[in-house]
């Protein structure tokens, strides 16, 4: 197959490209060339989406486009200029999209929506639901201009090349060992997706010619069975939610906090989706053991501006202990 890759250069765009040079197809990458390097054997050809006209440097057919776009405008110019050139689609949305983050076990099927962003706003970078309202009007689009379409709604992605640091703190922290600060309770749930198996089941889907609305993250699994995958011979201390909001620990990411925590009862449903049709229809999560281990060895520098520093961590486990 001729694959289109918008993107290409940067975690899941790299990962999808990787993985359709291996598949044996013929792999074209469009981007700016300005986050990142074009994975080897792929033809790069250099575009500017957030102009009109700007893919004019993609030339030809293509027997499949995957898209991982979030401004709206870029995808307003993707389907003007490529309507017609390509056979199915695949479009990476995000589970920012739902408007019922507090309900858990929903479906792609039947969970509502954000509103779509409104035509004078293209900034997803603005906020969460800024975001969600622009993955939303990016899914309408292409639904609108493509007659086979493969949605993708993907949740956390995790994996190496990850450049979040989310799950990465966890890696080395376990990696370090000793006592782990570990927020909520060891039944809570938590949800992921390794890159590298969203995109063999993107590469697949392509293939295949699926079509449909789908969450692509893996089955919940419960706070204690998410650490256990990660080995080492740390020992965890579970620390409550409202311990951590009075000592202004920051949920989800960003300096001070600790990543993928989420406040609960509001975001009960984030990592907590019923994935069965992804699972149905070929998407193959690997044991988070095997994710751990390679996103360890892919280090190149474990200090993210993500999680706590280890004295921020030392000195809330004291006042913990102390209370």
């Amino acid at each position: 197959m001729r694959i289109l890759v918008l993107g290409g250069t940067v975690f899941l765009g790299r990962a999808i490209a990787r993985q359709a040079l291996a598949a044996g197809h013929d792999v074209t990458c469009a981007a700016r060339g300005t986050s990142g390097d074009p994975v080897d054997g792929a033809r790069f050809v250099t575009v500017d989406r957030s102009q009109p006209g700007g893919l004019g440097n993609v030339e030809g057919t293509f027997d499949a486009v995957v898209d991982v776009a979030r401004t709206p405008s870029h995808v307003r110019h993707m389907v003007a200029e490529l309507a017609g050139r390509v056979g199915h689609c695949t479009f990476v949305s995000s589970c920012s999209v739902y408007a019922d983050a507090a309900t858990p076990g929903q479906t792609a099927a039947t969970a509502p929506l954000l509103p779509p962003a409104p035509p004078e706003f293209d900034d997803p970078a603005a906020g969460a639901e800024e975001y969600g309202r622009c993955k939303v009007t990016c899914e309408q689009l292409v639904q609108e201009a493509f007659p086979d379409v493969f949605v993708n709604r993907a949740g956390l992605i995790v994996g190496p090349e990850d450049p979040t640091g989310r799950f990465d703190y966890w890696v080395a922290r376990h990696a370090r060992g000793g006592e782990i600060l570990t927020p909520g309770d060891p039944g809570d749930r938590v949800q992921y997706v390794d890159v590298r198996d969203l995109a063999d089941w993107t590469v697949r889907a392509a293939e295949e010619g699926l079509t449909g609305v789908f969450d692509g993250i893996c089955a919940p699994m419960t706070r204690r069975e998410f650490h256990a995958g990660f080995g080492g011979d740390g020992t965890l201390t579970w620390v409550p939610q409202d311990f951590l909001v009075a000592h202004d620990v920051r949920p989800w990411s960003g300096p001070r906090s600790l990543p993928l925590w989420l406040p609960l009862p509001e975001y009960a449903g984030f990592l907590t989706r019923d994935t069965t049709a992804a699972l149905s229809a070929g998407l193959r999560p690997r044991p988070l053991p095997e994710t751990a281990a390679d996103t360890l060895a892919a280090f190149s520098d474990i200090r993210h501006m993500t999680g706590l520093t280890e004295e921020e961590e030392v000195a809330l486990l004291r006042e913990w202990h102390a209370r």
